[in-house]
């Protein structure tokens, strides 16, 4: 998840409390001690209590699928980096994190990752195992006209608004085989989309960007505690 650090007044800085809620990281700003929950974006406990943190919009894949995307980009590189991923095993259990489940729910097992929406008082989530098999998803979320994208092989999830001046598209998969970067056509104009960006790299609106919606990248047990009326896509 990616925030925005400005509040009304004040740009802050961060830090890792060690305090969980319902398993998910709490943190605190170095300005004025305030603890924020990572899952609700917002102030729990400290003088900026209630203070809501912007949701920015983010994509988390591999390094491979990234540097294809955006090759200019810089990396930060704090040194002691390593190739092995130290929580091999914690994914393999399928135990509901430090604390336990919360709340009893299961349509999706445990530790099925997903990727969540949350509008308004609604939540969504869309389990990997589904978009495995149906990587683009045309849908609808509230009042939002959604498009989800989805790459296996770098298991990176990416939702759009699939208005676009004021008309909406419809996307299918384009097959470009083994190796090619996810792309997609829609159906209204033939115009070819990059599909974890959503730009448009081919055809009638070439040059044209979708608006890429802020999204939660979670453990089922997570997502369900704290959105405990979420609906699951699929079922």
């Amino acid at each position: 998840m990616v925030f925005a650090r400005d509040t009304s007044d004040q740009t802050l800085t961060f830090g890792v409390s060690g305090k969980l809620i319902m398993n998910a990281l709490v943190m605190y700003d170095h300005q004025t001690d305030t603890l924020w929950s990572q899952f609700l974006s917002r102030a729990v406990q400290g003088p900026l209590e209630g203070t809501t943190l912007e949701l920015l919009p983010a994509l988390q894949t591999d390094w491979a699928t990234w540097r294809e995307l955006h090759p200019d980009t810089l990396a930060l590189d704090k040194g002691g980096a390593s190739s092995r991923d130290p929580y091999d095993t914690y994914y393999s259990l399928d135990d509901a994190g430090v604390l336990g489940e919360t709340r009893q729910d299961d349509r999706l097992r445990a530790k099925e990752f997903i990727v969540g929406l949350e509008q308004e008082g609604m939540a969504k989530a869309y389990p990997f195992s589904v978009l495995n098999d149906s990587p683009i998803v045309n849908d609808v979320f509230g009042n939002l006209q959604t498009l989800v994208a989805f790459d296996a092989g770098s298991a990176a999830g990416a939702v759009f608004n699939r208005a676009l001046n004021g008309d909406v598209l419809t996307f299918d998969l384009r097959d470009d085989g083994p190796g090619a970067a996810l792309a997609m056509v829609d159906r209204e104009t033939g115009t070819v989309w990059r599909a974890l960006t959503g730009e448009a790299i081919e055809g009638p609106l070439l040059g044209k960007t979708l608006q890429q919606i802020p999204t939660t990248l979670s453990f089922w047990f997570g997502w369900k505690d704290f959105y405990p009326d979420t609906e699951v896509y699929g079922q």
